[in-house]
């Protein structure tokens, strides 16, 4: 396996490879900044080679390439992965909502007969939404954060909101999955997948509360059509490592690593 992004998920990844929860060896990482890098590898007992470039990850026999390191990561790296025939995982799933992007590495999939892997990330119900996907007519999803986990987004760039100056929990975004992706990046990933999963992102319906008296990162997904309607609640405890992300999040891509790696009975879709 190769990693692309040595953050906080990058890391929890790599330490759980090294550690034999996913039955796999790590052989090269990469990550913009080298420091990053060389404080990964020191955590490791079995230490990967650091690449001096991205596109060199899936130039080595690998069988996946990781990425956990940026959406801008996925536009640029996402193809020559898949045209080195390597199979690949996205945490950064919010660069799919560019339907150019999306079109491309779907088409290279399909031609380098690959796959790309999606975890679930920090919400749940995604395999109930893909069975009625066909029947759905709505979806909204209200993610829930304390102010500090959304700093940094691109939308406070023009936004008057002063999130230290919030002492009750006040809606600060309403829109699209589409829309809250480009303006939330490191955020609110799970409205992508929602998307991707159901009736696309310029229906999903997006809400996003900044509520300072909150310790948890909470999603609610509600969603209605010709079946029924499905209700999900999921309160997430943020990683340590990184408030913007939930535990949860990374826990989803270990599973999904190593349900790659094996060849047991594989429950649910």
């Amino acid at each position: 396996m190769a990693l692309l992004g040595c953050g906080a998920i990058g890391t929890q990844i790599a330490l759980a490879i090294d550690s034999g929860s996913i039955p796999a060896i790590l052989t090269h990482v990469y990550d913009d900044s080298k420091d990053a890098a060389n404080t990964l590898v020191s955590k490791l007992h079995t230490k990967p080679e650091i690449v001096e470039n991205s596109h060199l990850l899936s130039s080595y026999s690998v069988d996946i390439v990781i990425e956990a390191a940026s959406q801008d990561a996925v536009k640029d790296v996402g193809l020559s992965v898949l045209q080195n025939k390597r199979d690949l995982m996205i945490m950064s799933v919010g660069a799919l909502l560019d339907e150019s992007i999306y079109d491309i590495l779907s088409d290279a999939c399909n031609h380098f007969k690959k796959t790309i892997y999606l975890p679930s990330g920090a919400i749940a119900g995604l395999d109930g939404i893909k069975s009625v996907r066909h029947e759905l007519e709505s979806v909204l999803i209200t993610t829930t954060k304390h102010p500090r986990s959304l700093k940094g987004a691109k939308f406070f760039e023009t936004s008057q909101i002063n999130l230290d100056a919030i002492t009750s929990p006040i809606i600060i975004f309403e829109g699209t999955a589409k829309e809250a992706v480009q303006l939330f990046p490191a955020n609110i990933n799970v409205a992508a997948l929602l998307s991707l999963s159901g009736i696309g992102s310029d229906k999903t319906n997006v809400k996003i509360v900044a509520d300072p008296n909150t310790d948890k990162n909470t999603h609610q997904i509600e969603a209605a059509g010709k079946f029924g309607k499905m209700t999900f609640i999921i309160e997430n405890i943020p990683d340590p490592g990184n408030p913007k992300t939930s535990r949860l999040a990374i826990l989803s891509a270990i599973e999904t690593l190593r349900k790659y790696c094996s060849d047991d009975i594989q429950i649910g879709t």
